[in-house]
C-alpha cells in the first residue's frame, strides 16, 4: 500500500555525512527522515584509524552510534532506496521510494557517497557508447524494440529493467541475487522481464557494437544494449536529471561553502561532492548541510 509523508528535511544516505546532517538538522527542531541502507555505506566494513578522538573503531559500530544519536534528537529512518526525485509544482520536492512510499520535503540533502559500479569484464570498456551504458534513464530510448540486458540485482537494476519494458524488445535482468523490496519483486514478477539469477557475466561480446552477454556457464544472451546498474538507484543520476550541476568531469555534485547546490533547497555532502575520501570531510560537510537545510526548511514553512 502506497503512503505519503511530509518531512522538513529529507536526507538520502546513511553514511557519516548523512548521519551528521541528521543530527544537526534534528537538533534545529525540524522533522527529519534519513533514507538508505546502513550496510551499503563504505564505512560499514571499515576500521577507522585517522578520525580525531577515535582509533581502530569498527565502522559498523560508528554507524550504529550515529544512528542512535540522530534518533535521540528526533530523526526518523527509512531503510529504502530512492527511485525518483521531482520538484513539486508549488515548492519543495517529491521523492518516491522502492516500496512506493511518497515523501515531500522543503529541503533535501544528498549524501550517498560514490558508486563504484563497473563490472571489470572484457568488452565493458571497449563497448562503452557502443551498446554499454550506465544509465537507463539517459540511454534507454536508443534501444526501441531491441533486445537489452540490465546487470544488477538491486533497486537501480530492477527499476531500470521495468522502465525498459516500455521501450525495448526482450528485456533480461542478470544478477547473482535479488536484493530489493517486496514491492519491486512483485512488479518484476508481473512483468515480461526474463530474470537470470545466480548468474555472473564474464564478458560483453561484439565487434563494433554489443552483440551479447557471456555468462559464467558459457551461455550467451544475444542483446544489442547492456545497462550496468549495480547498487542503489544512483542519486548522482537522479540529481543530474533534475538539473543539479556537476563538476567538469560529470562525476561529483557541485556545492558551495554552505553545501548548497544550484537548486533551491538541495544540499550535498560527503564523497558525492568529491575527494578526499575521508570521514572527517564527510562529517564536516554533513554538519554544514544539516544546519543550512534545517534553516532553509524553517523559512519555507514560515
Amino acid at each position: 500500500m502506497e503512503t505519503s509523508q511530509h518531512y522538513d528535511v529529507v536526507i538520502i544516505g546513511t553514511g557519516p555525512a548523512g548521519l551528521q546532517a541528521a543530527i544537526h538538522a534534528a537538533r534545529k527542531k525540524v522533522s527529519v527522515v534519513v533514507l538508505g541502507k546502513e550496510n551499503k555505506s563504505s564505512l560499514f566494513h571499515a576500521h577507522i584509524e585517522n578520525f580525531c578522538c577515535q582509533f581502530n573503531v569498527p565502522g559498523e559500530e560508528m554507524l550504529s552510534n550515529g544512528r542512535q544519536q540522530a534518533t535521540t534528537f528526533g530523526a526518523h529512518f527509512l531503510e529504502e532506496d530512492v527511485l525518483a526525485v521531482d520538484p513539486q509544482s508549488s515548492s519543495g520536492y517529491r521523492l518516491k521510494t522502492e516500496s512506493g512510499t511518497t515523501l515531500t520535503t522543503a529541503a533535501l540533502i544528498i549524501a550517498t557517497g560514490t558508486q563504484r559500479n563497473r563490472l571489470g569484464v572484457p568488452g565493458e570498456k571497449e563497448m562503452l557508447g557502443k551498446g554499454v551504458s550506465y544509465c537507463v534513464d539517459c540511454d534507454g530510448n536508443f534501444y526501441k524494440n531491441e533486445n537489452v540486458a540490465v546487470i544488477g540485482g538491486e533497486s537501480a537494476a530492477v527499476d531500470g529493467a521495468l522502465t525498459l519494458t516500455d521501450i525495448a524488445g526482450e528485456v533480461h535482468l542478470v544478477c547473482d541475487r535479488l536484493d530489493v523490496s517486496d514491492s519491486l519483486k512483485t512488479k518484476l514478477a508481473a512483468s515480461r522481464i526474463s530474470v537470470h539469477t545466480n548468474a555472473k557475466v564474464t564478458a560483453i561480446t561484439g565487434n563494433q557494437q554489443v552483440e551479447g552477454l557471456q555468462l559464467q556457464d558459457g551461455s550467451i544472451i544475444p542483446v544489442s544494449g547492456v545497462f550496468i546498474e549495480q547498487g542503489a538507484k544512483g542519486l548522482l543520476q537522479l540529481a543530474t536529471n533534475m538539473g543539479v550541476l556537476l563538476d567538469d568531469e560529470m562525476r561529483y555534485i557541485q556545492a558551495d561553502k554552505q553545501q548548497a547546490t544550484n537548486l533551491p533547497g538541495i544540499y550535498a555532502a560527503g564523497d558525492i561532492c568529491g575527494p578526499p575520501w575521508q570521514m572527517a570531510k564527510a562529517v564536516g560537510e554533513g554538519c554544514i548541510a544539516g544546519i543550512n537545510a534545517a534553516n532553509y526548511a524553517k523559512k519555507a514553512r514560515g
